[in-house]
């Protein structure tokens, strides 16, 4: 499996991970499970960011070479 495909694997499990987490969210009221849950939220995006960015870069890399 190329580093390409990995990435995007680990990106798609990220935002289906994300998915799940914002549906527990839609049904929890208790103020701890909020914050645990936004917490886990935002490191995912956080870490998709930076996944999404290395992505980017690497396909302008791509270009110049071309």
């Amino acid at each position: 499996m190329s580093q390409r495909e990995v990435n995007l694997l680990w990106l798609r499990d990220t935002l289906e991970h994300l998915l799940s987490t914002q549906r527990q969210l839609e049904w929890t009221e208790d103020q701890e499970t909020i914050r645990v849950l936004t917490e886990a939220m935002i490191r995912d995006l956080e870490r998709s960011q930076r996944l999404c960015e290395s992505i980017h870069q690497r396909s302008l890399q791509q270009l110049t070479q071309k």
